[in-house]
């Protein structure tokens, strides 16, 4: 399994009838990364502007008390500020494990549960099993590639499983949406 869908199943004959899948959410290395990245450049950039509004300098490299406040630094505050708003957005992001939850199929109850947690709220969806017509793969390749499964639920939109990042490699997707539709006893598409 990868990091981004982890499934949990009871052995024996109650884990044929309920499946649970762990969705990772944004508390990833690359969001760590990227959040310090926009901390220390907004960092820099606000001390640029307070050192030409000063005159002297508060960076160790180059000289950023030389620069004219107007337009030099007025320009570095706005990038500054820009940063670390930006920057507040992303700890809040990873602050609240934005995206994170289960997908739990219950063949018991005849229902699929899905929890997702967004900004300030979680996000529960229920829906009945006998509904679920087919497991989808979507694969697109590109600049922005997308590689996911998701469900076609009758009367509804595709409701999509795996959650966003670093997309799932095609062998782990088919093998993964193959399991899922045969749990389900449905169509898989999409290959």
């Amino acid at each position: 399994m990868t990091d981004e869908l982890q499934e949990i199943s009871v052995p024996g004959e109650v884990g044929e009838m309920f499946l649970e899948q762990i969705v990772t959410g944004s508390r990833r290395g690359s969001n760590y990364v990227v959040g310090s990245m926009v901390s220390i450049g907004g960092i820099g950039f606000l001390l640029a502007s307070l050192s030409s509004y000063l005159g002297k300098d508060l960076l160790p490299l180059g000289h950023p008390g030389s620069f004219i406040f107007v337009p030099q630094g007025l320009i570095m505050g706005l990038y500054g500020m820009a940063a670390f708003l930006l920057a507040i957005y992303l700890w809040l992001l990873v602050l609240v494990d934005f995206g994170a939850g289960t997908n739990l199929f219950d063949k018991q109850l005849g229902k699929l549960l899905v929890s997702r947690r967004a900004l300030f709220n979680e996000i529960n969806i229920q829906i009945e099993l006998k509904d679920v017509k087919a497991v989808k793969l979507e694969v697109k390749d590109g600049i922005n590639p997308r590689r996911r499964i998701s469900l076609r639920v009758q009367g509804r939109r595709d409701l999509p499983l795996t959650g966003v990042g670093q997309p799932l490699q095609l062998a782990e997707l088919e093998r993964e949406g193959a399991k899922l539709a045969r749990f389900l006893d449905v169509n898989l598409e999409g290959i």
